[in-house]
Parts: C-alpha cells; sequence; structure tokens
C-alpha cells in the first residue's frame, strides 16, 4: 500500500515487522477492529527469514486455525511433524495410544512458502495496511509513554502515531533498541549449520533428532518434497567446520545413528547457520509497547519453538488488547495481562533452554525422564507434548510423571 502525501498518520496500531508474529498480530487486531499499519523494512512481499527450523510445533495449532491458514498449508505442501528423537538409551517414538486420539500436531513447511502466505493473508484483511520499505529510524515518547515511530522509506521519513506500538522485528528488535528496553542474554555454547535436500528419505517419512550430549541434530521432511537437515554441534567443533564446513556438514551426519544418506542426496541450497547465537529475554511490554515472538524472546534453534511461540504471542496480545487499542478499554491493564501471559507460558520453557544452551550433557532428571520414555509408550507421548510445548515444565516433571519413568525404568527392557 503507498500511503497519502501526509507527515503524521494515525491508527489504533503500529506494528513493526510483517513475519509470522506481525502478521499474524495484524490479523487478530484487525479483526477485533483495529486499524493497523504494518510495516516491513523490506520491500518485496515475497520475502522470508532465512534462519529457522522451518518449523511449526503443535502448540502453535490453534492459532494457525484461527487465522485460517490450515487448509491453504495443506495445499502448499506442509507436513505434519511427526517425529523421533535418538538418546544413548535408544528412540524415543511417540505414537498415539491403541484407538486413541491422534497426537497433537502442526506443519513442517519453509519459511520461503509459510512467510509470503501469512503476509498475503494480513494485506487482503480488512483494516490492515501493509506497508512495505518502511524501516524503523525512531519511537515517538509523551510523557513517558510510547505513542508511535519514525520511518524511512526510499522517499522520505514519516511519522505514524498510535495507542500501541508492537515490536514484531525479530530478536535485535529495532523498536526494543529504540525504546531503551533492556536484553538480558544468555550464552549459547553451540553453533548451528542447516541446508535444504532433495532425495534424502527418512525412516517412516518422519522428523528425526537426534540428542548426542552435548550435540545434536535433525532432520524434517518439508514441503515440496525438501528435506531440512541440520547440525548443531558444541564450539569445540567450530575450527574444523570453519575449515572446512561441507566436509565437516557431512562427516557429522554419516556419523549419525541411522544416519540420513546425506552422500546420495541432493543439496538445493547453500550451508545456512550462526555460530553465535545466544538466548534473548526483554520484558514483552513497556507504556504504549509491546513485544511479541523473537523480539521479547529468543530461544536456543535447536528446540524448533521460536514460529509456535511467534504466532502464539501475537494470539495472546490480540485477545489481550484489542479493546483497549481501540479505546475501549485500559490500555495498560490489558498490556500487564499480556505479560503475565507471556512470563507464565514462555519463562518456565526458556530457562531450561537457557541451562542446556551451555551445551552440557542431560542432568539426572534429564536421564531419568529420557531413558524412561524409550521404553514406555505413554512416557513418549508425554515427552511429544512436551516437545510440542503443549505442557509446562512443571507438568513435563509432574509427580506422577516421575514416578512412571521410576518405574518404567526398574522393568526389563523388552528385546
Amino acid at each position: 500500500m503507498t500511503l497519502p502525501e501526509s507527515t503524521v498518520y494515525e491508527y489504533d496500531v503500529v506494528i513493526s515487522g510483517a513475519g509470522l508474529a506481525g502478521s499474524a498480530a495484524a490479523i487478530l487486531l484487525a479483526r477485533r477492529g483495529a486499524r493497523v499499519a504494518l510495516l516491513e523494512r523490506r520491500s518485496d512481499p515475497g520475502a522470508f527469514k532465512v534462519l529457522c527450523t522451518h518449523s511449526l510445533t503443535a502448540n502453535a495449532h490453534p492459532v494457525l486455525d484461527e487465522l485460517g491458514l490450515v487448509p491453504d498449508l495443506e495445499k502448499a505442501g506442509a507436513v505434519r511433524n511427526e517425529a523421533r528423537w535418538y538418546t544413548r538409551w535408544g528412540w524415543i517414538e511417540p505414537k498415539a495410544a491403541p484407538g486413541g486420539p491422534e497426537l497433537p500436531y502442526a506443519y513442517n513447511v519453509r519459511r520461503s512458502t509459510l512467510d509470503p502466505l501469512i503476509r498475503s493473508r494480513a494485506a487482503e484483511t480488512p483494516g490492515v495496511d501493509l506497508l512495505l520499505g518502511h524501516r524503523v529510524t525512531g519511537v515517538v515518547r509523551k510523557a513517558g509513554r510510547t505513542v508511535g515511530v519514525r520511518a524511512s522509506t526510499r522517499q522520505d521519513e514519516r511519522e505514524l502515531r498510535a495507542r500501541l506500538v508492537v515490536g514484531a522485528d525479530g530478536k535485535d528488535s529495532a523498536v526494543a533498541r529504540l525504546a531503551g528496553v533492556p536484553t538480558r542474554q544468555h550464552e549459547n555454547a553451540r553453533f548451528a549449520y542447516l541446508a535444504h535436500y532433495r532425495d534424502l528419505p527418512l525412516p517412516g517419512g518422519i522428523g528425526q533428532a537426534w540428542f548426542l550430549e552435548p550435540d545434536m541434530a535433525y532432520a524434517f521432511p518439508n514441503d515440496d518434497g525438501v528435506t531440512v537437515l541440520a547440525v548443531v554441534p558444541d564450539k569445540k567443533r567450530l575450527p574444523a567446520f570453519r575449515d572446512d564446513l561441507e566436509g565437516s556438514f557431512n562427516a557429522f551426519v554419516r556419523a549419525l545413528p541411522e544416519a540420513p544418506p546425506v552422500d546420495s542426496a541432493r543439496r538445493v541450497s547453500k550451508f545456512i547457520g550462526t555460530v553465535d547465537y545466544p538466548l534473548h529475554t526483554r520484558k514483552p511490554t513497556a507504556p504504549g509497547l509491546a513485544l511479541i515472538g523473537d523480539a521479547a524472546l529468543t530461544c536456543d534453534p535447536l528446540w524448533g519453538v521460536g514460529c509456535g511461540w511467534a504466532l502464539q504471542s501475537a494470539q495472546w496480545l490480540a485477545e489481550a488488547v484489542a479493546q483497549a487499542a481501540t479505546g475501549r478499554g485500559d490500555l495498560d491493564r490489558s498490556l500487564a495481562a499480556y505479560a503475565r501471559t507471556h512470563r507464565r507460558r514462555l519463562r518456565g520453557h526458556q530457562s531450561l533452554a537457557a541451562d542446556f544452551a551451555r551445551s552440557r550433557p542431560f542432568n539426572p532428571v534429564e536421564r531419568l525422564m529420557f531413558s524412561a520414555a524409550t521404553r514406555d509408550p505413554s512416557l513418549a507421548r508425554h515427552m511429544h507434548l512436551f516437545a510440542s510445548r503443549l505442557i509446562t515444565p512443571l507438568g513435563f516433571l509432574s509427580p506422577a510423571a516421575v514416578l512412571k519413568s521410576v518405574t518404567a525404568n526398574l522393568r526389563p527392557r523388552r528385546t
């Protein structure tokens, strides 16, 4: 959309970042009556995030359903994300209970498919103005509140005012930085590289993950017959990868238990990676301001939860603030409600992820739970719910689950 000639524009909500979190928030807020400016610094409507696990955990399914994207994703070839996980005790293979419901799922789908899809849905939503090529260069403040942003285009700089400004602009959020929101950073002692392949069959046609303590790897089938293959080693391996990225990557994969046949597969992307990806945590609100997605919390990419949390945080925000953002309620109280939900739902997960990012082996409780899940189908399903972020760490480590794990490990292993 092109704005008419002016210097100041008025909206209910201004969102910086038209990726998953920003586009979802724009759709959900506009459906609830808000007039939304959705700013995206890139000019290409087909732009997408490259460094990603390209997977939506099952906690995202209700948001995808509310957005109306499930039929479009299935039509685009997104793959329901079943998975199995290798541990030193064997494979954890979650399966539905006999006669029971299917396991919760969402989708493996490349961001080159997903991002343009959700962005175009936002652009088609009445009440949303998608403003491509708008880079936020400043925030507008009044009496201690954020009341708008300044954004530059190729032609000029303009000011957009709103009751609420939303930062959905990723882990290096310009909105958070310009608004002075402090960042707590957790070191990540692993690095990661991934690539996309064709002709890379996986056992059962489902995702595979390897917990090698401390190294990690995963392979996810994706849309259009592409498999995303990633290695997440301890940083002690980094010099070898820097000397010979392709050789080190392939050698790492070949050494995996039940290794995917990487040598006979066809790589169809560059190697994509990061050698330093700390976990970021920010307070998700300030007066007149909210952060969603990676702007509020950036988890370790090895868990593949960022896309799901981006969509969930957009939904939590819309549910909490929509009325107040349109002048029908107390915005500060609504933002406080969103912040409480964000902390309650994500703080425990982030704490565990930050601890595991130190590249340590499993601790005693993890050894208990993971080993038992290789033996007991109900505990494998319990692990699936936790990996899908459908239960909290406290739910995962409930007394009943811990007791069942102890009992399972005392039974002789079936051969």
